[in-house]
């Protein structure tokens, strides 16, 4: 009698303690999808307090947005693809400060130089990640000294073209758990909530009142925030 109810509350923590939701229902094409960040490595004097707890991705068709923002200085970065009207954005703010660069047609992204060179290997794995079936992938970096770093993405979400904004963009599937580069640091990112929700037009046109910067200077920018 002991072991049965000892299994019965293991087995009511088990489902009520998941901290990963799917609220949206499979092969939605607009919606919000939450990520937990862990920070890895060296991110100098810091504190890991003060840095973005969550990336929020904003998602409609083949639009995207990718966004990392500290209650400190209401700092952050803002990935905006919108193919559509070429608008390809990197977007860094702090206090005051705001930047934008522009990617140009086939150009990575900012802040993912540690990331170049990079190769993918799809595995055969499967699991289950906020209730959508995931695929598994393994990736190597040359100077990441024999590492192997393990990303997992699904097909169960409708977006095109989901990882243009990333250095994953031949992974053909939204990522649930994965990681990036900056600086000197790992973030590494897993998926907690899918929201569907109707996302405006609006939130995927280009930022006002951001000052256009070169490609040298907002990668600058970026790694300071992450390695104050």
């Amino acid at each position: 009698m002991r072991s049965s109810y000892i299994l019965f509350i293991a087995l009511i923590f088990a489902i009520t303690g998941s901290s990963c939701n799917e609220k949206g229902g499979k092969y939605i094409n607009q919606g919000e999808i939450h990520y937990n960040i862990d920070y890895i490595g060296n991110l100098g004097p810091m504190p890991k307090e003060v840095l973005p707890k969550n990336l929020i991705v904003s998602f409609k068709n083949n639009k995207i947005i990718f966004e990392m923002i500290s209650s400190f200085g209401n700092s952050g970065i803002l990935n905006l693809a919108n193919p559509e009207k070429g608008i390809l954005d990197t977007y860094f703010s702090l206090f005051t400060l705001k930047y934008f660069y522009a990617v140009q047609p086939g150009e990575e992204f900012p802040g993912f130089d540690a990331m170049q060179g990079m190769v993918i290997r799809k595995t055969t794995k499967t699991s289950v990640i906020c209730g959508y079936n995931c695929k598994s992938a393994e990736v190597t970096i040359p100077a990441g000294k024999n590492k192997v770093y393990e990303i997992w993405y699904t097909n169960e979400i409708n977006i095109k073209g989901p990882n243009t904004a990333t250095p994953f963009s031949e992974i053909d599937g939204v990522l649930m758990s994965f990681f990036f580069l900056l600086g000197p640091a790992e973030l590494h990112f897993e998926a907690e909530t899918v929201y569907k929700k109707e996302i405006p037009d609006e939130a995927f046109e280009r930022r006002q009142k951001f000052v256009r910067v070169s490609r040298e200077e907002i990668d600058k920018f970026i790694n300071k925030m992450i390695s104050l």
